[in-house]
C-alpha cells in the first residue's frame, strides 16, 4: 500500500536502460556460441527472468558493476534433461526465447507466474507448429511443453503483438531451412524495427516487403559475439515525460538516443501536440509542460505501453482526449484500457472505453482517492505520476511489481520531489 501527495517536481534524472534491447542482446549473445560484452545493460525481474532460463541452459553470466558490463559466455549452450524455464512475467522473454529454444533440438518446458500463464501464445505456437516444432499440449496458455528441432518453411501469422514476429525473426535464420513469414496483421511495428536493427548488426540475410508483412529469412546462418552497449530506455522515460506535462513542470532526462528504434519516443511528439515544449541536447531531453494542457486524437497502435501515462496525462488537460487504435493494450499484463478506465474513474475523471480505444474527458482537476495496480508496474507507475498533480492524496495497493521492468522508479520520482 502507497499514498502519494500532491508536488511539484523538476530536475535531472538518469533513465534506466532499454528492457526491449537488453532482452534482445541477451538472447543474440546466448546463440552466439562465443563471449559476448553488454554495456550499460538493463537489471529488473524481466532481464532477471531471461538470464535464469538462458542459466539453465548451460549460458554463463559475468557482471562487472565498476565497469557496468555483462559478459556472456555461451561456449557451453545446451538443453538437457527437459528442463522447466520459468520466465516470471518477462512476455518479452517468453515469446522471444521460444524458437530459439527450439532450434537445439531438445525438449524442453516453458512456464512463468499468473499473469503470464494468462497471457495468449496460440497464434505463435501455431506458426512454430508449422516450422517443424512440436508441442506436447493442445492448449491455449502456459506452461507448454515443446519438443522437435525448428526446421523452418513457411507460416502466416496474425501478429496482435509484435513480439510474435519477432521471435520468428531472431529464431529462423538458425533453421536448416529458408523461410518464408506472412503477416497479414502487425501491430506495434517499432519493435519489429528494433529486432530487425539487430539482425542488421549481426549481418543475418533476410529479405522483408515495405509494410513488413512479408519475409523471406535465409537458413543456416549464426549469432556471432559482439560488444555493444544498451540505450536508455524510452518506456521508461515516458513516465517523467508525462509527468512534466500534467504538472506543468520542467524535467531532463538523461541517457536517450534520439536515433534510437524504439517505438516509444514517439510520445515526446504526441506531448508536444498536447502544448508541451521539447528540448534534445546529446543524449538528454527535457520536456516543459505546459499551463494548459491541449486535448487531441492520437493513435497509439505502435505504441500501446505508453497509454497508462497518457492516460493520467490526458486526465489533466482541458479537452478530451482520444487514445486510439489501440486494443494490443488489451493483452498486456492487464487490460489496460479497462484497467485505467476504472481507476480514473474512481479518481472522479469521466472515461468511456470502446473495443481498441479509451476517451477521458477532463475537467482540469483530478480527485485522490484508491487505486488498483492488479500487479502491473506500467499501471502503478502511472498512478503514482497522476498524484503529482491530485487535489487530495492517491492509495495505490501495492508498488513491487514496478520492479519488473523499474527498480529505481520511485527513488528517482523521490529525486525529483527534493529538486522542488
Amino acid at each position: 500500500m502507497l499514498t502519494l501527495s500532491k508536488f511539484k517536481p523538476s530536475g535531472t534524472i538518469t533513465i534506466p536502460s532499454s528492457k526491449s534491447h537488453t532482452i534482445r542482446a541477451l538472447l543474440i549473445a546466448a546463440f552466439a556460441k562465443g563471449i559476448s560484452y553488454i554495456k550499460n545493460p538493463l537489471q529488473s525481474e524481466d532481464t532477471k527472468s531471461a538470464i535464469k532460463i538462458l542459466t539453465s541452459c548451460g549460458v554463463l553470466f559475468t557482471y562487472n558493476p565498476s565497469a557496468n558490463v555483462l559478459t556472456v559466455d555461451s561456449t557451453n549452450l545446451n538443453l538437457e534433461n527437459n528442463p522447466i524455464l520459468d520466465c516470471g512475467n518477462s512476455g518479452t522473454t517468453l515469446y522471444l526465447c521460444l524458437g530459439l529454444l527450439a532450434s537445439l533440438n531438445s525438449p524442453f518446458t516453458l512456464t512463468g507466474d499468473k499473469q503470464l500463464c494468462l497471457r495468449p501464445i496460440t497464434p505463435l505456437v501455431d506458426a512454430y507448429k508449422a516450422l517443424g516444432v512440436k508441442v506436447e499440449e493442445e492448449k491455449d496458455h502456459l506452461p507448454l511443453t515443446f519438443t522437435g528441432k525448428l526446421k523452418g518453411g513457411a507460416c502466416s501469422i496474425v501478429c496482435k503483438t509484435s513480439q510474435y514476429l519477432s521471435s520468428l525473426l531472431l529464431s529462423l535464420p538458425l533453421a536448416e531451412k529458408e523461410s518464408i513469414i506472412d503477416c497479414p496483421l502487425l501491430y506495434e511495428k517499432p519493435y519489429v524495427g528494433m529486432t530487425l536493427s539487430w539482425l542488421d548488426k549481426q549481418n543475418i540475410k533476410y529479405e522483408k516487403s515495405d509494410d513488413l508483412a512479408h519475409y523471406k529469412i535465409y537458413p543456416n546462418q549464426n549469432y556471432k559475439p559482439f560488444n555493444d552497449f544498451i540505450p536508455g530506455d524510452y518506456s521508461s522515460a515516458t513516465f517523467f515525460f508525462c509527468l512534466a506535462a500534467l504538472t506543468g513542470s520542467t524535467i531532463t532526462v538523461n541517457g536517450l538516443v534520439k536515433e534510437d528504434s524504439q517505438g516509444d519516443k514517439e510520445v515526446l511528439t504526441i506531448l508536444e501536440k498536447m502544448g508541451c515544449l521539447v528540448i534534445w541536447e546529446g543524449t538528454s531531453v527535457s520536456v516543459k509542460g505546459p499551463k494548459n494542457l491541449k486535448g487531441g486524437h492520437f493513435d497509439l497502435n505502435a505504441i500501446p505501453d505508453s497509454i497508462a501515462a497518457l492516460a493520467v496525462t490526458a486526465a489533466y488537460a482541458t479537452e478530451p482526449v482520444y487514445l486510439e487504435n489501440v486494443a494490443n493494450a488489451r493483452i498486456k499484463e492487464t487490460d489496460r484500457i479497462a484497467v485505467m478506465k476504472e481507476n480514473l474513474t474512481s479518481l472522479k475523471v469521466k472515461c468511456e472505453d470502446t473495443p481498441d480505444s479509451l476517451i477521458i474527458y477532463p475537467t482540469g482537476v483530478v480527485h485522490g482517492g484508491f487505486v488498483k495496480g492488479y500487479e502491473d508496474h506500467r499501471i502503478i507507475m502511472a498512478m503514482a505520476i497522476c498524484s503529482a498533480n491530485s487535489i487530495e492524496p492517491i492509495t495505490i495497493d501495492e508498488e513491487k511489481a514496478v520492479d519488473v521492468t523499474f527498480p529505481t522508479f520511485f527513488s528517482l520520482l523521490n529525486l525529483l520531489k527534493e529538486a522542488e
